[in-house]
Parts: C-alpha cells; sequence; structure tokens
C-alpha cells in the first residue's frame, strides 16, 4: 500500500496521452461499473422498510442489524461518538432508536453500510479525507435544509453524504493503473471534472448517477450525484442540489484556504453584514434574500469551525476500526 500511495505522490507525466490511452481507461471504468461495483447490502433496503413502517418495530430493526456484527459494532461506535451529543452511552441497537430518532437512526444505517463495502481496498488516507468531507456535506447540508425550511431534511443529509460516491470507482481505476506501472493522473485530479474527463473518459458525476440506478436510489438523488457541479440541469429536485452544492463549494473554499476563515472579511469575527456572501452561494441557493445570504454564511463558518474537529475525530476512529 505504501508503494502505491508512493507512486500517486509522484509528479505524472503529462496528460498530452493518446486518444487510446483514456478510452482503454474509459473501458475498464465501465468494466469496474458494470460487473465489480459491489451492490448495498440486502439488509440495507430491508432495514430502510422496517425504519420507514409505522409504527417502528424496533425488535426487528435490531434483529436485522445484528445480523451483521461489523453494522453493530460501527452503529453503536458512531452513536455514541461526540457527533450526536448524546448524554450517556447507548449500548443497543434499540436505546440508539429511541435516543436518536428513526430518520437519524436510518440514515446512520446506511452511512455505517456505505462505508463498509466502499472502503476495501483503498488507501486508508484517501478514504478518510474522502469520508470527513462526505460527513462535513452531510451535516451542512442538514443545516442549510433547515435554515432555509427545506422539508426533506434527511434528504438533505444523505444526499451531501453520497453526493461525490462516483469517485470511488475512479480511485479503484487509479489503483489498478499504479499497480501496472502506468501514469497516475494529475495531482488533485479529485473533483476536478475537466482533469476526471480528460483521464477517465468520464467523471464522477457520471459514475455517481450509474451507482444512484444501480442502487434504486429516488430520481432526486440521481441528480444531486449527476449535477452538484451543473445545478442549472438539475430536473427532479433543483433545491436539494442546490442545497448540496452549496454546502459542498463552501467546503472546498475552505479546503482551498491558506487559512481557513481567516481570509479578510470572511474571518470568524465579522459582523453578520459585514460577511462577503461568495457568488457560489447566490448561484446554488436562488432564492434567498440578502440578509437572508449574510446569515448563511455566518451559519456555515460556524458550523464548520464546531463541526471540523468532531468530524475528523469520528471519521478517523472509524476508519481505523477492524470492521473496515
Amino acid at each position: 500500500m505504501t508503494t502505491i500511495l508512493n507512486a500517486l505522490d509522484a509528479p505524472p507525466n503529462s496528460l498530452q496521452e493518446s486518444t487510446g490511452e483514456t478510452d482503454r481507461r474509459k473501458k475498464r471504468l465501465m468494466a469496474i461499473l458494470g460487473k465489480g461495483l459491489p451492490t448495498l447490502p440486502t439488509y440495507v433496503m430491508e432495514l430502510n422498510a422496517l425504519l420507514k413502517s409505522q409504527p417502528v418495530d424496533l425488535k426487528k430493526v435490531g434483529k436485522v442489524i445484528r445480523t451483521d456484527p461489523g453494522l453493530s459494532a460501527q452503529v453503536l461506535r458512531v452513536c455514541n461518538s461526540p457527533l450526536f451529543g448524546l448524554r450517556r452511552r447507548v449500548i443497543n441497537i434499540e436505546e440508539a432508536a429511541i435516543l436518536l430518532g428513526i430518520e437519524r437512526l436510518r440514515t446512520l444505517v446506511l452511512t455505517c453500510s456505505v462505508m463498509q463495502f466502499a472502503s476495501k481496498g483503498l488507501p486508508k488516507e484517501q478514504l478518510t479525507a474522502f469520508w470527513q468531507h462526505s460527513f462535513l456535506t452531510a451535516l451542512l447540508s442538514e443545516r442549510i435544509a433547515r435554515q432555509t425550511d427545506y422539508s426533506e431534511k434527511e434528504q438533505a443529509y444523505l444526499g451531501g453524504l453520497l453526493h461525490d460516491i462516483g469517485q470511488l470507482p475512479l480511485w479503484m481505476l487509479v489503483m489498478e493503473e499504479v499497480e501496472a506501472g502506468r501514469n497516475p493522473p494529475p495531482e488533485n485530479w479529485t473533483d476536478d471534472v475537466a482533469l476526471e474527463q480528460e483521464y477517465f473518459g468520464m467523471d464522477h458525476s457520471k459514475v455517481g448517477r450509474w451507482i444512484a440506478v444501480a442502487w434504486n436510489f429516488m430520481p432526486s438523488f440521481f441528480d444531486v450525484f449527476e449535477f452538484h457541479h451543473e445545478i442549472d440541469k438539475a430536473s427532479h429536485d433543483p433545491y436539494l442540489v442546490g442545497i448540496v452544492a452549496a454546502a459542498d463549494q463552501f467546503l472546498r473554499t475552505q479546503s482551498n484556504a491558506v487559512t481557513p476563515l481567516e481570509e479578510g472579511s470572511n474571518s470568524a469575527e465579522a459582523p453578520i453584514e459585514q460577511i462577503e456572501v461568495p457568488a457560489f452561494l447566490r448561484e446554488c441557493l436562488p432564492r434567498l434574500s440578502e440578509p437572508e445570504y449574510h446569515a448563511m454564511m455566518d451559519m456555515l463558518r460556524t458550523e464548520y469551525i464546531h463541526l471540523l474537529p468532531v468530524v475528523i475525530g469520528v471519521t478517523s476512529a472509524t476508519m481505523g476500526a477492524d470492521s473496515l
């Protein structure tokens, strides 16, 4: 694994490669998507149905979750993390359902299941960074939904959590390329649609749509996965896509900053009315008033400062667990 990581860190050759190489990678990526992409465990859909029924049979829920010891441990580990701020330790699944609420437990179960199936065979450092960004996007998307009175807050959370899931098959292909001694993609290729298209012949947004179809997600998630970089193309639930895109782009600006949240008028101490509103926020959430834009940026800055150390701690502990 160290050899692979060293190769990925090495400066790649120019991307001026033959069309044949890009076509070859695209064909291999299509093969991964068509044959090699794991499906969600069958119990996930069963649990989803149980948790959506009224009333919820907590004994059946606990029984299904316990069929996977890794999932059981993961649910309790994350549930007891500072992320949820519970006042006492949760010791069983039924108690988790009562304390967290059914909708949150449903999202947590899906989160843990996706992390387990998607986290095998790739560098832990890359996966940790991927899930940290994914969790932060989920949490900020949920908070944006709350502040804008968007009714489907759990969908905002789940859309934020999985919006970049199409990157994982790309990383699978990169591992193959490096192990075969071929040129890796250029540095910082992730989330750069143009570089992805040039190297892979596809980008993570298109790959994400494939995964959404394979997992039988609702059409609004097709849009989130495929159009979070092109929100004007969303048709099923453009507002949901805008919420996720706003959270994603806010986090990208923070990761690109030399010192997050300490850039001139965007410093943490600036009064709300003096906070600069970036263009992406107006594009993602066009219905807000000017005061609402400033309040939104203030909320994002505050929540980011609060959530960042918590999410880093949770994902670092989770990615280091034996169950993954």
